[in-house]
């Protein structure tokens, strides 16, 4: 019996309560953006990023859009473009977040539809879960592993959806951008 206890791995541990983060939004891969010239109808156009992270507009044949965010991306495009265009101004709208990998959250295993979302400010677990669908029948919701970077190392903690989804609003915590939400399947 002994011996079967030292074999068992200890459950993570819970996740600590607290803020989640709040940082500015960065352009990634598959993002779509309106970008605005002003006094230049020709040059305004709505773009996608490329998976390379980089888009091209009228006069700019390719820039780096990814890892940016939409200001620092309009301040590049009015540099690149003051060649052709007397005192250019630039806006950057995103459409279409998909954001950086650093700044989604994924969902993999038994939820209804695993996938990548975009982090928003504020996001909870329950937010997630509502974005996914909730668990599969054969989800072991309360066997869940929260997967977090914290100061350049991998943690894991303990979260329990079927709790959660149930009405236990203490099992609700604040999600952060890169976190990756495992659901394993229910033994028979």
């Amino acid at each position: 019996m002994a011996g079967l206890v030292a074999g068992c791995a200890p459950a993570p541990p819970k996740v600590l309560k607290g803020q989640a983060q709040h940082t500015a939004y960065r352009i990634g891969p598959g993002d779509q953006l309106q970008i605005f010239v002003r006094n230049n109808p020709d040059l305004s156009v709505t773009v996608p990023v490329r998976p390379d992270g980089k888009i091209s507009i009228p006069l700019v044949q390719s820039i780096r859009a990814s890892n940016k965010t939409p200001t620092e991306l309009s301040k590049d495009l009015e540099r690149s473009l003051s060649t052709y265009v007397r005192d250019p101004r630039v806006t950057v709208i995103v459409t279409e977040f998909h954001g950086t990998y650093a700044d989604q959250v994924r969902v993999v295993g038994e939820a209804a539809r695993p996938q990548s979302m975009p982090y928003r400010t504020g996001m909870t677990l329950l937010d997630v879960m509502i974005n996914v669908g909730g668990l599969t029948q054969f989800a072991a919701g309360n066997r869940a592993t929260l997967v977090r970077h914290v100061n350049g190392q991998t943690r894991k903690y303990s979260v329990n959806i079927e709790d959660l989804l149930s009405g236990n609003i203490n099992d609700n915590v604040p999600m952060r951008p890169g976190d990756v939400v495992i659901i394993p399947r229910t033994f028979f």
